[in-house]
């Protein structure tokens, strides 16, 4: 802006003040402050407040957070730590989610990736509290039991996609087991009673997901066997590994039509295998993932099937815990709350066929 008065009436050629908006809507400065600090109810009538709000959106005012902050001994910033933003293809996903739900409150969300190193965590930890951030959100990227930090006791806390080992803060984690019993769901429905699982190893999320996947099968008589769970670990040659074993010289009638793949990097191995052997998908073999990966599950051949991790949402939740604690004061009690995981529905399950 130039100098003087502009001709929306702001002054001194810098960013908006609180004194310009009163100019404009002609009333008092003290008015502003009653709409913008919360305290316009009573104090100033429907229309009043309208027209402060209005002069303030053609001002383009902001009111400044790090002064609201003093008043009420906020920062307005909350702090998130995680162990892996740099590498895992989710960190966008639950940083938008905590993101956008803290900018909604007139929050700003300051991220730290210690890299996995503990040392580095509790630096982060300690640098967030000396920076007076009013909360923390730790964060990991595979879902797993977890060292709290040092210093998350001194604020208010919320863990996503982990639990504490001690059991000491509020977790917002995905629903695995349900999700599990979800994949089992989608080939039972297409009418597939020769299942295999592919991939996993003996962590939290792969217990759970198996676990519910079996739990799907028993309500429906339908058991695996033994030797038709693969535990072969997450990538992709994980799938090729686990898939070939299952069916390579196997005969058609002899050998699973439906496998349910630890994640969607497994799920393309699977797939990759199936074309090798010159077996369709999903005329001869249903695949059904999880984790719906961005830029992959929707862009294999055919198009991935796949139960979603809920990043996003995790990301929403957490921030959202966090956001209430701040505003009352009080530390939600260390639960854990599990979020569906929803099926995305794609071109890699089809009905069983009748060999």
């Amino acid at each position: 802006m130039g100098g003087g008065a502009d001709s929306n009436g702001v002054g001194g050629g810098g960013r908006p003040t609180s004194r310009d908006v009163a100019r404009l809507a002609g009333v008092s400065h003290t008015a502003v402050s009653f709409v913008f600090n919360g305290r316009a109810e009573g104090n100033l009538s429907p229309a009043t407040q309208e027209r402060i709000r209005q002069a303030a959106a053609q001002l383009g005012y902001r009111p400044d957070p790090v002064a609201r902050g003093l008043r009420r001994r906020r920062t307005a910033v909350i702090g998130l730590v995680t162990d892996e933003i740099a590498s895992s293809p989710f960190a966008g996903r639950l940083l938008r989610g905590a993101m956008e739900t803290a900018w909604s409150s007139d929050h700003l969300v300051l991220t730290v990736d210690s890299g996995g190193d503990p040392a580095k965590e509790d630096a982060a930890v300690a640098e967030l509290l000396d920076r007076r951030v009013d909360g923390i959100v730790y964060a990991a990227m595979s879902l797993r039991r977890v060292r709290v930090p040092e210093g998350l006791h001194r604020t208010h806390s919320v863990l996503a996609n982990c639990l504490p080992e001690d059991d000491s803060l509020p977790a917002v984690i995905p629903a695995e087991r349900a999700g599990g019993r979800t994949a089992a769901r989608l080939l039972l429905e297409a009418g597939h009673r020769r299942l295999a699982v592919v991939g996993g190893q003996d962590d939290i999320a792969s217990v759970e997901r198996l676990r519910g996947f079996r739990d799907a099968l028993r309500a429906e008589g339908v058991t695996v066997p033994k030797e038709w769970v693969v535990r072969t670990g997450g990538e992709i040659t994980s799938g090729h590994e686990g898939a070939t074993r299952l069916l390579d010289g196997i005969d058609p009638d002899r050998r699973p039509t439906g496998v349910f793949c630890y994640n969607d990097r497994v799920a393309a191995g699977v797939l990759h295998a199936a074309t090798r052997l010159g077996i369709a998908v999903p005329g001869e073999l249903s695949v059904v993932g999880y984790d719906d990966q961005e830029h992959m599950a929707a862009f294999l051949t055919p198009a991935l099937t796949t139960v979603a991790l809920p990043h996003r949402a995790m990301g929403e939740a957490a921030a959202q815990l966090l956001l209430d604690a701040i505003d009352t004061g009080r530390t939600p009690p260390a639960t854990v709350r599990r979020l569906a995981c929803p099926v995305v529905s794609r071109a890699s399950v089809g009905p069983a066929p009748t060999h």
